[in-house]
This record gives structure tokens, C-alpha cells and sequence, in this order.
């Protein structure tokens, strides 16, 4: 598995509060759900690199 790099993000507390609820009902963290959600919009717009497309 590829390391991570950890970073610090601010967000609004009521998208926060939504990402959170999101991540409860697909079974993940909040942390695990934003990082689908950031790859399944960079894979939307062709934005990643064809060896990270297959994640």
C-alpha cells in the first residue's frame, strides 16, 4: 500500500456534518469518504495518473 501524506483541511461545519453522515452510511470513516469522494472526482475528470485510475 502506497504511504499516505497527512495533511490539514478546514472545512464548513455543516459540510463537515454531511461528509460525516455520508461516511456512516456507506460504512467508512470520514476521513476514509473524503478521500472517495477526492478520487472518484480526480477519476471524473480524467485528472489521474493512469497508474493510480485502477484504485
Amino acid at each position: 500500500m502506497p504511504k499516505k501524506k497527512p495533511f490539514v483541511l478546514r472545512m464548513d461545519p455543516e459540510v463537515l456534518k454531511a461528509v460525516e453522515k455520508w461516511a456512516v452510511d456507506d460504512f467508512r470513516s470520514s476521513n476514509g469518504q473524503i478521500e472517495w469522494i477526492i478520487h472518484e472526482a480526480l477519476l471524473k475528470a480524467g485528472r489521474l495518473p493512469q497508474t493510480n485510475a485502477g484504485q
